[in-house]
């Protein structure tokens, strides 16, 4: 898969963006096409196709950088009521541009944003044997 996305672009200053926040490590922006106003993303400096590619301590640094927003979105003229944290990690998660990067959408009542599931109740028996798949793939991995 080829590692080139806007995103390098931008974090290179060859495209533009609305920066709101840069360190040595963290760059966060505005979305192009926001949800709702005030839509921010949070991306590393270093290439990182999806979860797997990120150093742990950077995806942590990208949600500590996403809640020093969700303040500043509550304090600024947005003055939201809320904030969702939303990151796709892979096609079928929504994932669209292959950086990893974290939506920090501020929410109001009304906003018409929303995240829709068909939710289910499995049996407690079906919720402790995938329990002890994933308890599996942790020890292996």
């Amino acid at each position: 898969m080829n590692p080139y996305t806007i995103f390098a672009d931008i974090i290179a200053g060859r495209a533009p963006a609305s920066v709101v926040y840069d360190d040595p490590d963290v760059l966060a922006f505005l979305d192009i096409r926001p949800v709702t106003p005030g839509h921010l993303l949070v991306v590393p400096k270093v290439v990182a196709r999806n979860l797997a590619e990120l150093d742990p301590a950077l995806g942590g640094k990208l949600f500590q950088v996403g809640q020093r927003l969700a303040a500043a979105l509550r304090s600024s003229e947005v003055g939201c009521d809320g904030v969702n944290f939303f990151l796709a990690d892979g096609v079928t998660a929504g994932q669209e541009v292959f950086h990893v990067h974290l939506h920090v959408i501020p929410r109001t009542p009304g906003d018409g944003f929303g995240l829709r599931a068909r939710a289910t109740s499995p049996p407690r028996a079906d919720l402790d044997y995938l329990a002890g798949s994933i308890r599996g793939a942790l020890t292996r991995g």
